[in-house]
């Protein structure tokens, strides 16, 4: 594996917070506005109250009673059986009759409670209401049990929560006195047999079944007082009260909690986005190939564009010190290089090569330098459009010879005679001409070295506006006679791999290239890298 690969796998913290801060300002924005939703939302729902009752339960009921071969005991409750006895028609239904003769509840209050009781027992998914438990396995089953009940209104909550709780506790004493009305049948069953035995028997057995008869008796005796005074293995240990605040919904935390959450959760995307994202962000993504940044240019607004062109609307937005910077940096790099070509290229259409090309030639006029913008892009040249709306009345005049060709196409074919359009001031433009398909025939033809020698000799700076590197391979044909290359990339959209194919074909076609532009910044996102200059809107010039 190779540096490169090995850099290209390795997620750079430092990238990834700046792709996070590009973005982060939506982020927040997002996060505050789902909670500021959520808010509103929550206060619009109705309130919800909540009312607790507490119960004991009892491990050992106590000591079992025998009465002969019958045992009365209340069976001490198995995990989970109480939650299932609260979901189930013996708890629910006498709650709900209890419910329809409270004359304490407003009738509307009252239908509500019933109808979900009844709903939530017929899907057994019961929501007014939940019980919870903590036992400690250790003390026999003993512990508490807490059952929370919900309602619209307070005081609604707390009767449905004691209803609750005394329907259950019901329902534990009837399991506890169901075993000793068990136990009674069983004495009476006896005491039938013991007297069928009675009638037959005659003398001294006669007696013994009598006296046992008596025993029996007393024994039934016995469990019928038990039964009046049988309780189950729960008992009441707190009544639920009227609650003061409601207890759903709560808008600030649940605002909170969303706010919170979409924030985390956009972090995560933001920071996949940031490490998939392999476009042009800033220098630093073209440093780890070597390539030095020699200017970013903020974004025009289109609307300029459209009605003023994009010299003029270069010049209006103040995008001099940018220009500026870049011109600087160019003849520093190209110092001791008398005329020198300067080729400007790009890996794709629509990256900004050309008025990149227009701006840069308009500041060098502005220097007092003579400049002579070639546009080489023969199969989609644009220079003649870019430059239309700003001198629409451009003036044709000899670069050298007499008369002659007027595009690009002609005189690459004859360098010797040619005409070039006056589009302000120091700036002449070839126009490239109509759209050729077959652009190295003609190419291959041509004396390139010969003619741009010959046309540098009347300018200071020579502009060559050429076609991508990755569309077509003019550029590697005509790169070979300039004296720099600029590569021209499109920030957040130019790829990283992209432009790391065009320097390797130019590296393979012996070009020179001297730097990047990172053009269409945005200047809000160019600040927050550390690259923004502080534009100052030049002087309206008159067209």
């Amino acid at each position: 594996m190779t540096q490169h690969t090995r850099t290209e796998q390795e997620v750079d913290l430092g990238v990834l917070w700046r792709g996070v801060r590009r973005r982060l300002g939506w982020l927040i924005g997002a996060a505050l506005m789902l909670g500021l939703a959520t808010y509103f939302w929550s206060r619009s729902q109705p309130a919800i109250y909540a009312a607790r009752a507490t119960l004991l339960s009892a491990g050992n009921q106590g000591a079992d009673a025998a009465f002969g071969n019958a045992v009365i005991r209340a069976p001490i409750l198995p995990e989970g059986a109480l939650q299932q006895a609260l979901k189930s028609t013996s708890v629910i239904e006498p709650i709900v009759a209890n419910l329809k003769g409270r004359a304490d509840l407003p009738g509307a209050e009252r239908a509500q409670i019933t109808a979900a009781l009844q709903q939530q027992l017929a899907s057994q998914t019961l929501s007014s209401l939940h019980l919870g438990s903590e036992i400690d396995p250790y003390a026999g089953g003993s512990g508490v049990h807490t059952l929370t009940a919900r309602a619209n209104t307070a005081q609604g909550a707390a009767l449905l929560a004691n209803l609750a709780a005394q329907s259950l506790l019901d329902w534990d004493r009837g399991r506890a006195v169901e075993n000793v009305r068990r136990a009674a049948a069983g004495y009476r069953a006896q005491l039938a047999q013991l007297d069928e035995q009675i009638g037959r028997a005659s003398g001294v057995e006669r007696q013994t079944l009598i006296a046992r008869r008596a025993t029996l008796q007393t024994n039934l005796a016995s469990v019928l007082i038990l039964e009046d005074s049988t309780m189950g293995s729960l008992s009441r240990l707190s009544s639920a009260v009227a609650p003061l605040t409601p207890d759903a919904p709560r808008p600030l935390r649940n605002a909170l909690l969303v706010s919170l959450l979409s924030g985390l959760i956009g972090l995560g995307l933001l920071s996949m986005l940031s490490v998939t994202d392999r476009a042009v962000r800033g220098e630093d993504d073209l440093l780890v190939m070597n390539l030095p940044t020699l200017a970013t240019i903020p974004r025009l607004r289109q609307r300029d564009i459209v009605f003023s062109g994009i010299v003029r609307a270069a010049r209006q937005a103040g995008l001099y010190e940018a220009i500026g910077f870049l011109r600087v940096n160019l003849m520093t790099a190209l110092q001791g290089k008398d005329r020198p070509i300067i080729l400007i290229t790009s890996t794709a259409p629509g990256e900004g090569k050309s008025s990149l090309a227009a701006t840069l030639g308009d500041g060098f006029a502005a220097s007092g330098q003579r400049v002579l913008i070639v546009d080489a892009d023969l199969r989609r040249g644009t220079q003649e459009a870019v430059w239309k709306k700003f001198n629409d009345g451009g003036q044709w005049h000899q670069l050298c010879g007499t008369g002659g060709v007027r595009t690009t196409q002609e005189a690459l074919l004859s360098p010797d005679n040619v005409q070039v359009l006056q589009v302000e001031p120091n700036v002449d433009m070839l126009p490239a001409g109509p759209s050729l398909h077959d652009t190295l025939s003609l190419l291959n033809r041509a004396d390139i070295g010969r003619a741009l020698q010959l046309w540098r000799a009347q300018y200071d700076v020579v502009l060559i506006d050429s076609a991508p590197l990755l569309a077509l391979a003019d550029g590697l044909v005509i790169g070979t006679h300039a004296d720099a290359v600029v590569m021209v990339t499109e920030y957040g959209r130019t790829n990283l791999a992209a432009v790391r194919n065009a320097l390797r074909r130019a590296e393979r076609g012996g070009l020179k290239v001297l730097g990047a532009v990172v053009n269409k910044v945005n200047a809000r996102e160019e600040q927050s890298y550390g690259y923004g200059y502080a534009y100052t809107a030049a002087p309206k010039q008159k067209s």
